[in-house]
């Protein structure tokens, strides 16, 4: 086996998966539920092999380098694909019974560009990959562009419209400061930083703020409300998380593997100031939200901004900490949108009043909505308060109390918002009593996030080392 095939091993067999759906779809198209479970089973058996087969390795020319840093993301890409693929089974077969092999190649393929993206040492390959993780997005934002009633407006090709035009400015930002950047340093690499200069400074500032988009990140966050109401819920779930992941991936490889790392002046306060902009938003424009959607997007930009705090620490903590935080809120987004789903499927909506009576009409699903929700309070002992507390630490030891402070008081005023969704849920009085009915895959997923958030908040050992030993063998990489 030749070098390159060798590290890129888990992300060949997911190409092979999206080329056999889509070969599949043609010969022999598949009806009901069955290709969803095949595909999800696909997925398992990948993250599976990632513990037994070794993908550790460098290609020719270094462009691509595969170690603990690589595997601990391409397991948590695989994870939430996986549990995105089993909340999109029984929706997709009840509303697009015959577009269900395009959804789940789509997918793939977004997902093929999010496993490359931790590797890649190269400006061509990260921005490739990053297109790659991206396009399909486009697509499957709008792809409920028929679904709903006919007398209520039809937000999906709204949803996609919009996180096109912003994904083309993020392409126009990262392109406009590579192009500061490759021509200063005269190569491709991204290690060879060059000559420091201010007009180097000011490329990598627009490399940051492309990046920005993709993690929704304020000022770069107009998107992620209209978006995630508009899109298909499932989706949204997948779009909440996986993507944010990859670049966060993205950004940590720039700042982080190359000269840049001591140059931590011109580019640490860029990102502690937008972190800082983020929790505030988030949090505060969550607060006078009635769809649960767009009150999950602003809590989403609010969480990029805790995660932000620790990498701005630019050590070993902060980027590990970084690491444990996405891994969680992978769990913890995942499971809060895919019990709003269920729970709008089955209520007529998805505003915070139609949720009233939640529990009565279905317990578990009315507990789990509030493990999830305490979860991403940070309120004990759940895995989301060690990823708040820990990422707080690492910010903290590094010397950075402001946004520590900050982050501390927004996590406070988050519990508002998030409880007032619980006490729909809990304390309200539904308008019918009729059980809600899930079907297997959707219960299945929100089943492994709540097992995953519960087990981890009691034992968060594992993953914590494991993320400590990705960071370790990055930055011993450099």
């Amino acid at each position: 086996m030749t070098p390159w095939l060798h590290v890129l091993t888990l992300d060949l067999a997911v190409v092979g998966a999206a080329a056999a759906v889509m070969l599949v779809d043609a010969l022999v198209p598949l009806r009901g539920r069955t290709l969803g479970w095949l595909v999800a089973a696909c997925l398992t058996g990948v993250f599976a092999a990632s513990f037994f087969v070794d993908v550790a390795g460098v290609t020719p020319h270094g462009a691509y380098v595969s170690d603990a840093w690589v595997l601990f993301f391409k397991r948590v890409f695989l994870a939430a694909a996986i549990l995105g693929v089993l909340g999109s089974i029984d929706w997709l077969e009840a509303r697009t019974p015959r577009r269900q092999a395009e959804y789940y190649a789509l997918v793939l393929f977004s997902l093929v560009g999010m496993m490359l993206l931790p590797g890649a040492r190269d400006w061509v390959l990260l921005v490739v990959a990053f297109e790659l993780m991206g396009v399909p997005l486009y697509v499957l934002a709008a792809y409920a562009k028929q679904d709903g009633p006919p007398d209520e407006p039809k937000l999906a090709a709204e949803a996609g419209l919009k996180l096109f035009v912003t994904g083309a400015a993020s392409s126009a930002f990262t392109f406009f400061g590579l192009a500061l950047l490759v021509g200063l340093s005269g190569s491709t690499r991204i290690a060879d930083v060059g000559a420091l200069s201010p007009l180097a400074a000011v490329g990598l500032l627009f490399v940051i703020a492309g990046f920005g988009f993709k993690l929704g990140a304020v000022p770069f966050h107009m998107w992620i409300p209209d978006t995630y109401q508009g899109a298909p819920t499932p989706f949204v779930a997948f779009l909440s998380v996986a993507p944010k992941a990859g670049g966060l991936a993205a950004l940590a490889v720039i700042l982080m593997s190359s000269g840049w790392i001591g140059e931590q002046r011109l580019w640490a306060p860029a990102i502690v100031l937008i972190s800082i902009a983020s929790m505030a938003v988030g949090n505060l424009f969550a607060l006078p939200q009635t769809d649960a959607r767009r009150l999950l997007g602003f809590s989403g930009i609010a969480q990029i901004g805790y995660a932000l705090i620790a990498l701005a620490s630019a050590t070993e903590q902060g980027l590990s900490m970084t690491l444990f935080f996405i891994a969680s809120y992978v769990f913890t987004n995942l499971g809060v949108f895919l019990v709003v789903h269920a729970a709008a499927e089955n209520m007529g909506g998805h505003s915070i009043a139609r949720m009233s009576g939640l529990s009565r009409r279905s317990p578990w699903l009315g507990g789990a909505l509030l493990v999830f929700l305490l979860s991403l309070a940070g309120v004990p002992f759940v895995i989301g308060f060690w990823a708040k507390l820990f990422v707080f630490l690492a910010a903290y030891r590094a010397g950075l109390y402001a946004p520590v402070i900050v982050g501390v008081v927004l996590a406070v005023v988050g519990l508002f918002y998030y409880l007032s969704i619980a006490r729909s849920t809990f304390m309200a009085d539904g308008t019918s009593d009729t059980k809600i009915q899930a079907g297997l895959g959707l219960r299945t997923a929100i089943g492994i996030c709540l097992v995953a958030v519960i087990a981890l908040g009691l034992w968060p050992g594992p993953l914590v080392e494991s993320a400590t030993a990705a960071a370790r063998a990055f930055l011993a990489a450099r």
